[in-house]
């Protein structure tokens, strides 16, 4: 077959651009040479060829590649072209506009196999609530989809195309925080796209409507609530409201609200807001048909064949000797009852009263009369509310109720938090911990944390609790077959440990075992030395004979000799000021999530925290899951202290994969704060963003300050900090690639939201609080109203000496514009996404991305001191492909790794020594996993 030339390898599906050939050969080395990289362009043509089965389309649209005006250079008057997608950048590419049907199986409510599992989302962070599989042979069901169910999917090898419905035990950020990826994930399948069916209380009403200011196709939505507008009556809440009944499964919700004390000491449901509405679930499969008799059937004229199926699947036959129909209570024996599993979900002590009091769970009680009388029976109740609820004395006794009943306790208990759940990236957590604590603190386990010095387990040890099992991921709880009923913990992922992963690592690399001294000796230095600085970075900076793919050559004095004089050269950057004279409690930035588009197996979404100490913390960018990496690199209790103390977040632009974490972490601030004095948070970012915040604040209380980027470019901060504002500071594009009659007029083309000076006051205060001069939004080139930040922290004082303050630049998503590299002079440090290895820049252009070349590029002309990669495509999980000569002062970000402002100078320096733990790795191998968790 012909092979597909470059520039349409990005109209592919994503399968087809995961090709293994290329990434197989790439990973043997961390970074390739010029060289290599041509063979890995030619090697990654073939990969593109056409396969059997597979369609290729053309292109349905003229070319969207364009050139920008040439601008002049700041550094040296040189010309440079902007080349970039103008379509994608004004909001006009469509994209794949398929009809997202729904699926349609067949059923097979005869010989088919059933069972509940616990999917253990957020049970070590308890940040959000896990999920539970209803499995069928023909169908799957899924209750709650908060955040990371991704990214736990993916790890867990669980197709998301095989779930046909999705219900909600509440709608909030606890409970429905991964939908809105979970929706782009399946449009994004196939030719057609993929959509299902989403199921919960009329509240679902108001999230379906905040994810439309950024799903525009309303075909990738089909939602289905229940119940009445604003919340349900107490009438109705006592009856269940059946809401899917097939061939083999019925389903029926009940509602649950929380009942508040008045002042008067009775009960009522005052001040609700729709999201504080619960449901129970009641899952129940038709009775199981008695035995077939073939003797019976014989005796009534029938002869084998498909009437006697017919007779088992309940339908009446007529007999093939006689005169006569045959029924199915002729020939089977007595029926079996069929299981109930019951999914309960009591988020608060608010909400039992209501739930102890629902009619229609009488009928499911043991002894009671209206279980006689409907014959119905309980064989599992997964119970979803915390451990400070479900062991409490009055929900103990409840559950007793039901008799003989297995109980499965999956709410958060905080034993759970020494147990990960993504084994995948605390293995690699773990590993780089190893290799250097110093940029990688979190080991990827945390001990149980204690509340008062009182552990959980002594809590209860006086009550008299139900007998019942504490929920572990992935166990599971058979329905059918009936001979199979009852628990299987079979698929329970054995239990590691850290000592664990680093014997593992150990025994596969033996040489690691030298490298944490070598990285260590970087942190120990004389600080009043500083020749003794450059001499040991400069020693360091050889590769160890285990590195370098050229190791003869370091057999020889002279080589050698040669090489430590090169990278000794190198280094002779000068430091700037502010990190020679800085300490450790001056900043330092977290990367929470450093991949692009889809959570992954070890990469989450973008995500950066700085974290400013004593003076709080700064958000840059809220992907989802970014609670759950908060919680994973400061410990539950340490992440609850940094989201009270948070002054800001800032976001770069209205794609969701920058985003959708965003209404978890503000409504954790706002309970956290919960009758403590404190101001609303500041959010700044692109205009839908507030529509979308402002939505979905009628689910729960995000209690926040919204203040667009378009009031927060460069002259209009600096206009209203010096207290000289007008109308003509506001905004102030003329000087930007954005100005009046550009290519990219179409930024200024809808108008900004009234200038808003209250949020403005408030930007001014968290500058202060922060020990911040400045934070400003530059546009970029990527999408409509596409933003990155500058912040720049004041000048400092030492000894009577002013040194200038440090300053960070983030690019968020981009192409390589002027007006970021401008931004970037002199920083400190720049982080900027490097999406797309350099040989795939026909589709960084076609998506507004950077390739790592250019990334670095952008850092280099800017005179940048230090350049941190991020946003890395899928198609790298562990480790992107760079040029090594590119690496001078250029430092790739990892989950979870926290540079420090002191520690700028060594960072390109332990870069080389971290590439020990990748030098096996098939890369090819941990890329199909991702198009696994979501193809059938």
């Amino acid at each position: 077959m012909p092979q597909v030339p470059a520039p349409l390898r990005r109209l592919l599906p994503l399968s087809q651009t995961l090709a293994p050939a290329p990434l197989l050969h790439l990973s043997r080395r961390l970074f390739s040479s010029p060289a290599s990289v041509g063979r890995a362009a030619s090697l990654r043509a073939l990969a593109y060829r056409g396969q059997p089965g597979r369609r290729h389309h053309p292109r349905r649209e003229s070319s969207t590649l364009m050139k920008a005006p040439k601008e002049e250079e700041m550094d040296g008057g040189a010309n440079k072209e902007v080349v970039f997608n103008r379509k994608r950048a004004e909001g006009r590419d469509a994209g794949k506009r398929g009809s997202m049907e729904l699926k349609t199986r067949r059923l097979n409510p005869v010989n088919t196999t059933c069972y509940v599992q616990i999917l253990g989302t957020g049970m070590d962070t308890q940040d959000t609530s896990p999920s539970i599989l209803l499995f069928f042979d023909k169908q799957r069901f899924i209750f709650n989809a908060g955040e990371g169910l991704q990214r736990f999917c993916t790890e867990h090898k669980i197709k998301l195309s095989k779930i046909d419905h999705i219900f909600l035990t509440r709608v909030c950020s606890e409970t429905a925080g991964g939908l809105p990826g979970l929706v782009l994930t399946l449009a994004g399948i196939g030719d057609e796209g993929m959509s299902v069916n989403i199921w919960g209380p009329s509240d679902l009403d108001f999230l379906a409507g905040a994810m439309r200011s950024f799903i525009p196709n309303r075909a990738m939505l089909h939602t289905h609530s229940f119940g009445v507008e604003g919340n349900v009556s107490s009438s109705q809440s006592k009856d269940s409201v059946v809401i899917l009944d097939d061939e083999v499964v019925r389903i029926s919700a009940i509602f649950v609200k929380p009942r508040y004390e008045s002042e008067a000491n009775s009960l009522e449901d005052i001040d609700l807001k729709p999201g504080d509405t619960a449901i129970v679930y009641a899952c129940e499969l038709p009775e199981i048909k008695g035995k077939f008799d073939p003797a019976k059937a014989a005796a009534l004229g029938l002869k084998p064949g498909p009437k006697y199926r017919e007779l088992q699947l309940g339908n009446s036959v007529q007999s093939d000797q006689f005169d006569k129909m045959v029924h199915p209570n002729d020939v089977l024996g007595p029926s079996i009852p069929g299981p109930t599993v019951l999914l309960v979900d009591c988020p608060t002590q608010s909400h039992m009263q209501e739930l102890f009091s629902l009619q229609a769970l009488s009928c499911f009680y043991e002894n009671s009369s209206d279980q006689t009388e409907c014959g119905k029976k309980v064989n599992c109740i997964i119970h979803l509310g915390p451990s400070s609820v479900t062991k409490s004395v009055d929900y103990q006794s409840w559950m007793k109720k039901f008799g003989a009943t297995q109980h499965i306790m999956a709410g958060h208990e905080t034993k759970n938090i020494e147990i990960p759940i993504l084994k995948g990236s605390a293995r690699i957590s773990s590993r780089l911990n190893f290799v250097c604590p110093q940029l990688f603190p979190s080991s990827g386990f945390w001990p149980v944390e204690t509340a008062n010095g009182v552990t959980e387990k002594n809590m209860y040890t006086s009550l008299e609790t139900c007998e019942s099992v504490p929920a572990q991921n992935l166990l599971k709880f058979h329905l059918r077959p009936y001979a199979q009923l009852g628990l299987d913990r079979a698929s329970i992922p054995s239990l590691f440990t850290y000592e664990d992963i680093v014997e593992e690592l150990i025994s596969e690399i033996p040489e690691v075992r030298e490298v944490p001294e070598h990285v260590r000796k970087f942190w120990h230095h004389n600080p009043d030395d500083k020749s003794t600085l450059a001499s040991a970075g400069s020693m360091l900076m050889v590769e160890e004979p285990w590195i370098s793919q050229n190791s003869d050559k370091l057999a020889d004095d002279t080589h050698l000799q040669e090489v430590v004089q090169r990278k000794h050269s190198k280094d002779n950057q000068e430091i700037p000021t502010c990190v020679e004279n800085s300490t450790r409690e001056d900043m330092e930035i977290t990367f929470l999530g450093t991949g692009s588009s889809q959570p992954s197996k070890y990469r989450n979404v973008s995500s950066i925290y700085v974290n400013l100490f004593a003076r709080g913390g700064i958000l840059l960018d809220c992907g989802e899951g970014t609670l759950g990496q908060l919680k994973r690199r400061f410990g539950v209790n340490g992440a609850d202290e940094a989201v009270k103390s948070l002054r800001c977040i800032w976001i770069s632009h209205i794609h969701a994969d920058h985003h959708t974490g965003l209404a978890r972490v503000l409504a954790l601030r706002s309970k956290l704060l919960k009758g403590v004095p404190h101001k609303p948070l500041l959010v700044i970012g692109p205009r839908p963003l507030e529509r979308f915040l402002k939505a979905y604040s009628t689910l729960e209380d995000l209690d926040m300050q919204f203040l667009d980027c378009r009031h927060t470019l460069k002259p209009s901060v600096e206009a209203f900090l010096s207290e000289n504002v007008n109308e003509s500071a506001m905004p102030q594009l003329e000087n930007t690639m954005f100005a009046p009659g550009s290519r990219m007029e179409n930024f200024n083309r809808k108008p900004a939201s009234p200038r808003d000076t209250t949020s403005l006051n408030n930007l001014k205060e968290v500058l202060q609080e922060s020990g911040l001069e400045i934070l400003y939004s530059v546009p970029v080139v990527h999408c409509p109203q596409a933003f990155g930040v500058v912040l720049r922290a004041m000048d400092k004082n030492s000894a009577g000496k002013v040194f200038p303050g440090w300053k960070v630049v983030y690019s968020g998503d981009t192409r390589p514009c002027p007006a970021l590299i401008d931004a970037s002079r002199d920083a400190t440090v720049l982080i900027h996404e490097a999406t797309f290895e350099d040989s795939m820049k026909d589709e960084a252009i076609a998506r507004n991305h950077s390739t790592t070349k250019e990334a670095i590029e952008v850092g280099t002309s800017a005179g940048a001191y230090r350049i941190i990669l991020t946003h890395f495509s899928q198609r790298y999980p562990k480790i992107p492909v760079i040029d090594e000569v590119d690496m001078e002062k250029t430092c790739i970000a990892f989950d979870l790794m926290s540079v420090n402002l002191a520690d700028l100078p060594v960072l390109p320096k332990v870069v080389p020594h971290l590439k020990v733990l990748f030098k096996d790795e098939l890369v090819a191998e941990e890329a199909d996993e991702i198009q696994e968790a979501v193809m059938y």
